[in-house]
């Protein structure tokens, strides 16, 4: 799975890092720090997931899951905060999944499986 983290601050890309690569097949190929670096980045690569700050500088939330959306059809957007009250915003605007930074790691790997399982085929699906 090819992953694009997009923050500002390099502390938490270097965390994201570390906790996706232990997991097998979870490669982060590139690290964004503003909405139009990521912009670049996703149409170059076109990423199977973006780790994406709510509070990335540049672009409204909104616009840019949708021109993530539009440029890589099948890029999912998990969206990060440190505010939980975000969550029906983030959604809203056409995140795939949500996770608080204060939530425990499971719950960051728990929104990637289920990512992931939204790319696979459907066998069928759970109600």
């Amino acid at each position: 799975m090819r992953i694009i983290t997009a923050n500002n601050q390099p502390k938490v890309r270097f965390a994201l890092r570390v906790a996706l690569e232990q997991r097998p097949g979870f490669k982060t190929i590139s690290e964004a720090i503003d909405s139009e670096d990521l912009i670049v980045q996703s149409r170059v690569i076109c990423p199977d997931l973006v780790m994406l700050d709510w509070e990335l500088p540049g672009l409204p939330m909104s616009e840019l899951i949708n021109t993530l959306h539009q440029s890589c059809g099948n890029t999912h957007v998990i969206i990060l905060s440190s505010r939980s009250e975000m969550r029906e915003q983030a959604l809203a605007a056409g995140a795939n999944a949500f996770v608080c930074m204060c939530d425990a790691p499971d719950e960051l790997l728990s929104a990637i499986d289920c990512c992931l399982k939204a790319r696979e085929p459907s066998s069928g699906q759970e109600g």
